[in-house]
This record gives structure tokens, sequence and C-alpha cells, in this order.
């Protein structure tokens, strides 16, 4: 059966299925690519430009941001595969960009020789497509052909083709899967697992594939053996095969909500259920099967604590055994980051308070062995293999205000090297790095970043922007942004970067205490920093402005509509808005572990308390807004901003609409528009606020 395109996929999901609220009259809106929907669109893209681009300083602001996001002095971020360092790289030449690789020796070189391997803008022009690169999955251990993910416009849905990297070229009749949201992965060369729209029934409520399959080279995707199939209420299904070290495992995943899974292992022919929590996500390194909690687990006569990472040998695991070591417990304002797997080590990453710590785990006989490594005291610390099979890492440290460094290094050995450091794309001369703290409304203390200018002036006349997001686990941390940097710090302006509930800062806890009917606990906290801020006479509410996108989008409508007071400016970017219909758009379904369920009169109750479609209104005086959303974001639907900002012009408020046709949920698809879309943000808070 022919799988519908992406315009197609999006058309279906709006069908009227369910009843609709006659009281909505801009429903036409959510017709993605309906004409009236993308006239009404483009023409108050011309109001947004015109209000915009005819700013004294948009013009600079656009070019000096392309500037930086073109710049050849950036760092390639690089992986290794066979003998080669692979990159993928857009710039001023390569607008969609390149796939790209060099040797070690070159890549240490401050302008390393490059080999194309593969050039986004000449196959799109070859193949009339705006294609998106989404990144490849590697077959292991051989390293010579991989399945490559590219989208049109940007959006989830890709087209996934096979890849020699050998010859430069797509495989003749390889492995190929037209467009959908699923995907392939190598279970070995002649031999793939498939999660993709096999047609009606296939895919979740929430646009997801339901069913994995494996596929046999050489055979129609019609004779593809089905083995798995999750329920059609599930978020998705989805296959795994980790080749490393020379351990081979496969693993089905059925995401049942999205903070709730079964992992399956392939035994043979069949695949067995693994005995974890459903709310545990499971790992494995070598022997052993590594399991991480989100809720405390008794097991065995032990428990252990949310936010624990656990370690056993798989053949243990598998004959019942359930006495785990903990290798990581978390603390009060202790967090797990991440663990990174390398051929003999581990390497714990902590969030203390907010900042990295970085720890190696070593296996002694029976006993494990954990010691600090050694790293800068400050700063945000990201550690990975550098390759699949070795224990040489890169680490990289970033802050607000310090160029991005990278370091090579082989974990065991003394001593590391720096192989590239990002230039100062803006002058941080005078910016000063301070954390604080805030007691929310139920007297929880919630901590803030602020980067300012040394020495102050704390009259409440700075232009401050507040930046959160608060949701599904994601941690807000310090990171170097060059293009913030120039348009914001470098003019004066004050930033701060939110830490609130529904977040990961301070482990699972920290998330859980912002779900479902708490949510408003997650907006109390971003209130009590903006008042504290206000109190402290950083700002003033003519002078705060506030930036969020996707779940942080919905937090700037949240904002806007319950504390229109405190802000000045507000910029909403690909947000959810309409709380009483997101689970029926695009992948919304999969978010209700997240919100709720709008459908239940229960859950509806508390939703729409905070929805901000449905508690905008006439007479109100809202800070001014810049809605910004794309056409081919299939994941948050565009029809969230189009409504909220009609809705809103209609009310007579004052309000910018701007939709970027390609861009998916990332807003922008290359270099030139997201300078461009930031440029707008950049330009319409200086204009507000200052």
């Amino acid at each position: 059966m022919k799988i519908p395109t992406l315009t197609a996929l999006l058309a279906t999901s709006l069908l009227p299925a369910i009843a609709q609220p006659a009281a909505d009259p801009f429903l036409w809106l959510e017709e993605v690519t309906g004409d009236r929907a993308l006239a009404w669109a483009r023409d108050q893209n011309t109001i947004s430009r015109r209000a915009l681009e005819t700013s004294p300083d948009f013009k600079g602001t656009y070019e000096r941001l392309l500037a930086i996001y073109d710049s050849k002095a950036r760092i390639p971020d690089v992986s290794k595969h066979g003998e080669f360092f692979y990159n993928f790289w857009r710039d001023a030449d390569h607008v969609r960009g390149i796939w790209r690789r060099t040797t070690l020796a070159e890549y240490r070189k401050a302008e390393p020789k490059w080999e194309t391997v593969l050039d986004l803008d000449a196959l799109g022009a070859a193949e009339k497509e705006s294609w998106v690169w989404k990144g490849v999955n590697w077959l292991r251990p051989a390293n010579d052909r991989v399945l490559v993910d590219l989208s049109r416009g940007g959006g989830d849905a890709v087209v996934v083709r096979e890849f020699d990297v050998t010859t430069k070229s797509f495989v003749k009749d390889g492995f190929y899967l037209p467009e959908a949201k699923g995907g392939l992965d190598w279970r070995d060369r002649d031999h793939v697992y498939v999660a993709t729209d096999f047609g009606p029934g296939s895919m979740t409520t929430s646009g997801y594939a339901r069913i994995v399959k494996e596929w046999t080279r050489g055979t129609p995707l019609s004779a593809a053996r089905v083995v798995f199939e999750g329920e059609k209420g599930d978020v998705s299904a989805s296959a795994n095969v980790s080749n490393r070290f020379g351990f081979k495992r496969e693993f089905i995943r059925r995401g049942i909500t999205f903070y709730t899974s079964e992992t399956h292992l392939r035994e043979g022919d069949t695949f067995r259920k693994l005995d974890v929590p459903d709310h545990a996500n499971v790992g494995t390194w070598r022997e052993f099967i590594t399991v991480t909690l989100r809720k405390d687990w008794t097991v065995g006569g032990k428990t252990y604590a949310a936010g624990s990472f656990l370690i056993l040998p798989w053949d243990k695991f598998l004959a019942g055994g359930r006495d785990f070591d903990q290798l990581y417990t978390p603390g009060p304002r202790k967090s797990l980051a991440g663990v990174s797997t390398f051929a003999h080590y581990l390497v714990v990453n902590e969030l203390d308070n907010v900042r990295s710590r970085l720890y190696l785990v070593t296996r002694d006989g029976t006993t494990w062995k954990r010691t600090a490594l050694p790293a800068p005291e400050f700063g945000q610390l990201g550690i990975g293999p550098v390759d699949a099979e070795s224990d040489n890492y890169f680490l990289t440290v970033t802050d607000f205000v310090t160029p991005t460094s990278l370091y090579y290094g082989t974990l065991g050995r003394e001593g590391r090297e720096q192989l590239k450091q990002l230039p100062a794309f803006f002058n941080a001369e005078g910016l000063v790095v301070s954390q604080h703290e805030v007691v929310s409304k139920d007297g929880t203390r919630v901590p803030y970043f602020q980067v300012a200018r040394r020495g102050l002036a704390l009259d409440g006349t700075a232009p401050t922007l507040l930046y959160g997001y608060g949701g599904f686990q994601l941690s807000q941390t310090p990171v170097y942004n060059a293009g913030r940097g120039a348009a914001w710090f470098e003019r004066g302006g004050v930033f701060i970067l939110a830490n609130m509930r529904g977040g990961g800062e301070f482990g699972p806890a920290w998330h859980q205490a912002g779900l479902k009917a708490n949510r408003q606990r997650v907006y109390d906290d971003f209130i009590a920093i903006a008042e504290d801020l206000i109190k402290r006479k950083v700002t003033s509410p003519q002078h705060l402005g506030i930036l969020g996108g996707s779940n942080g989008g919905l937090l700037m409508g949240v904002m806007l509509t319950q504390r229109p007071d405190l802000f000045g400016a507000v910029v909403c970017q690909q947000p959810l808005l309409d709380m009483k219909r997101y689970n029926h758009l695009l992948a919304g379904a999969s978010w209700m572990g997240e919100y709720g369920n709008p459908d239940l009169p229960e859950e509806w109750a508390y939703i729409s308390r905070y929805s901000p479609y449905q508690n905008v209104k006439p007479g109100v005086k809202y800070p001014r807004i810049l809605f910004t959303t794309s056409t081919r974001d299939d994941r948050v639907h565009p029809g969230h901003a189009r409504k909220m900002a009609a809705l809103m012009l209609e009310q007579k408020h004052d309000v910018l609409f701007y939709e970027n046709i390609e861009g998916g949920h990332a807003g922008a698809a290359d270099n030139k528009q997201s300078a461009f879309m930031n440029a707008m943000a950049y330009t319409f808070l200086w204009k507000q606020l200052r």
C-alpha cells in the first residue's frame, strides 16, 4: 500500500474524527496547507516583516547572526567510524549542508582538509527536493554502510536511504523507506528492523509506528515479517540494536506513554519482555544490563531511589537475579545528567545544583570504583566516546561567556589535548555570571542563572530577557550561545535562565512535581523568578521580556494570560496553546503523560485553568507578543500559534505572527532561516524593552 506523503499525513491528522468544539471560530487555521490558512499566514508574515525588518538594527543583527552561523571557525562536531572522523556542516557555500570526513591528524589543524561524502545542496538540486539532514545510522562493525535520514523541509517525517561510504553513493536497489514518521535500524548487512506507516491501522494515535517488522534485503517492504505489535493507544514502537565491544543485543521498545515503556530482548526468533518497572529506562553495556529509574523501585528486599543508575550482569538478570549494583544515587540537589559508555569505563555526569561534575566508574573484580574525573570546576561539561569501540573521549567545556572548548583524551591515561576552541564571537568583557534562588509560591527553592554587566545599576531599567522551558525532564544549563551574545549581551541586555520544576535539574522528582494536575507549580516558579528580578531591581515589567519555544511556548502563553502585568514583551515560538485540542493534533497524544487528557472532564478541569487559547480575553492589557511557527512542523501543530494570534487580533490585542514555511519543529531549515528568525526575535525584544 502506498505510504502517504507528509502533506497527506498532515491532512489526515486534521480530519474531523472527533467532536469539534463548536465555539472555535478559527478551526480552519488547523488546515496546515489549506489555501485560506496559508493566505492568512502570508498576510501576517507581511505585516510582521514590515514591522521588524524596517527597524534600524534588524539588518545588522541578521547579518551578524548569519556570519556567526556560517563561520568556518565553529567547532565541527565529529564522530569516528572506521578510519575517518565524520561531520555534517552548513555554511554560506553549503546552505543545506555537506556530510564530510577527515582524519584525526587533519582535524587537529586549524583548517583541516575535508573530503565531501554527500552534498545535500547538490542532491536537492538534482532531485528537486528541499532535503534537510536528519542524521545517519551506521552498520557496525563494518562501518561501510549507513542509513541516511532525509526530511522534506525539516519535519520529523523522513525518507530513509541506504548509502555506501566507500563509493560515496546511494546503494542501487538498497534499503529505501518512503516518507513517514518511523525508521530503520540495522540487524546485520542484509536485514533491518523497520517501524513505519504500513497502511491503515499501523500507526498509533500519536502518529508514530506501532508495528515493527524484520525486512530482508532484496525483498519488497510488503514481505517484511512482523516481529512486534503495540497498541493503537501507545505512543510508539521501535527497534534498537546495540553492537559494541563484541556484545550484540537486539531490543524492541514499546512506548506505552511518554514516560512508561516495555523493553523486549531478542532471544532466537522471539522477543522476551524484560522484568523491569515500566517507568525505568533499560540500557546495555558489555555484559551488563543498565537500568535508570524515574521512580523508586523495591525489588529483592531492597529499595532503589528514583534517579538511580543500576547495573547487573545480563546472565544473572535473565536468571532472575535482582541484586543490582547502584552506580549512582541522587541527592537532594544532585541528579544524573547522563552516563557515557566506553570500552572499559563508564563516565557519570552529575548535576550538582545545576553545575556539572564528572566521575569515572571502573570495575575491580566484583566491585565498582568511582573517582572524580579531572575537569574544569565551573562550566557545563559534556563527555562522549570518540567511536563505538575505544576508551577515547571528547570533552566539551562551555558556559555563558567563555567560548566552548573541545578536548581529546583517553580514559585511564593522564592528560588531555585541547583540539579546538571557539573564537570569541561576542565581547564578553565585564560580563558576570551569578546564580540566585527564589522561594516559589509553595515554599520550594527554585534556582536561576543571571548574566549581566559588572556593576549593573539596580534601578529597574535594564532590558532583561528571561528564558524558560520547564518540562519533559529537560535540564536548562549554561552554554555559550554566540548568537545570544552578539544580539543581546553586547547591547547591554541582561539574560536569565530559569530552572523551574518540570525540568530535570534535580532529577525525576523535580520533573514529576510539575506534571498534570501540578502543572501550575511550573508557572508559579517562573512567576516567582520574574517577581524576584523586579524586587531586586534588576529590571521592571516594562523592561522584562520572556522567550520560550515548544513546551516553553506554552509557558509563554500561560505567562501572557496569567500575569500580563509582569512583562513588557513575549516571544512565543513553535508553541502549544490550545490545550483543549492538543492531543488530537499531530504528535500531541504522546504528551498526555506530561499534561493530562483534556477529553476527560476531571483532567480538563485543571488544564482549562491555564490553557492560553481558552483564557485570553478581550479588554485585558497584554504585553506585545510575537508568535512564530513553521508550516513544516509535524510535531507541534502550527495551528496552535495561528489560532492564538488570530483570536488575539480579533480581540484587538497587539500581536505579530510569523510562519516559516520550512524548518520543522526547529523552526528553520538552514542558517539563513535561523538567522532571520532569531533576528526577528531579538529585534522585537530590544524594540519593546529598552
